[in-house]
């Protein structure tokens, strides 16, 4: 991710990846929709010790705490780090790998059914740690729900103004733009569907994990929900039952990057 020099055939946002194996050159060219390649994984995580190093880092800093979300960015994130093809994505039918490290999420402005919601992006790099990480975080929420816009929605609330057959004819060209990597940039941002990972916190709302589809618009590959924590059966070796307190993750992966 360091080396920024492009060569032709190179995006914006990823360099091609010419030196691949022959079934994942030819696996985007048959199976071309992001949508219709959606692998899924469930995992539940045992919370014991995160729960212990969350009081014990919030002890220390009462006013500005952790929580379970900023955890789990961190440890996607640092997944991601060790395993770099999970920063891959497809687009015009050719494999990239992604320039930069990110993750998204939607933050709701106030907890209503009518409230608005923006879009939080995280860019993280080899200086990144949790307590960077934390303080980005709290920065972005509490940016959108003290009414900040972000460049992406406020992009969408002038688009939404054209007569709808002349915007359907622009979303014609950005849509070719976006399979080549040629949107503007002030239109995407903070566009979720362009991070390498979006995370979906249905948790705070007290709801169970579930999957998210991928979209074809964009270059997201992973897609990760985050359920509610709740005191679970985990058996030993020995078919002993203990509750611990856990949470559910829902992933959605492109398969064709695998």
């Amino acid at each position: 991710m360091s080396d920024t020099r492009r060569r032709l055939g190179d995006r914006r946002d990823g360099k091609l990846l010419r030196d691949i194996d022959s079934m994942h050159i030819i696996m985007p060219m048959i199976y071309i929709n992001r949508s219709d390649n959606e692998a899924y994984i469930s995992e539940r995580i045992d919370l014991t010790n995160i729960d212990a190093y969350l009081a014990k880092r919030n002890a220390e800093n009462p006013e500005f705490k952790f929580t379970l979300f900023h955890i789990i960015v961190a440890a996607i994130l640092k997944v991601i780090v060790l395993r770099p093809k999970l920063n891959r994505f497809i687009a015009n039918k050719n494999m990239y790998q992604r320039n930069d490290l990110s993750a998204a999420f939607v933050v709701k402005k106030r907890f209503e059914d009518t409230s608005e919601e923006g879009m939080a992006f995280i860019h993280a790099n080899e200086n990144t740690t949790i307590d960077t990480l934390r303080e980005d975080l709290y920065k972005q929420i509490t940016t959108v729900k003290k009414g900040g816009g972000d460049a992406s929605s406020d992009a969408m609330d002038i688009l939404r103004k054209i007569p709808r057959p002349i915007l359907k004819f622009i979303f014609m060209i950005l849509r070719w733009l976006d399979r080549h990597g040629l949107v503007p940039q002030f239109l995407i941002e903070t566009d979720l569907n362009y991070a390498s990972v979006i995370l979906s916190n249905l948790g705070s709302i007290k709801l169970r994990s579930g999957y998210h589809h991928l979209s074809n618009w964009g270059t997201a590959s992973l897609f990760v929900i985050v359920g509610e924590t709740k005191k679970r059966p985990f058996y030993d070796d020995e078919g002993n039952v203990e509750f611990k307190n856990s949470v559910d993750l829902g992933l959605t992966i492109d398969e064709r990057i695998a």
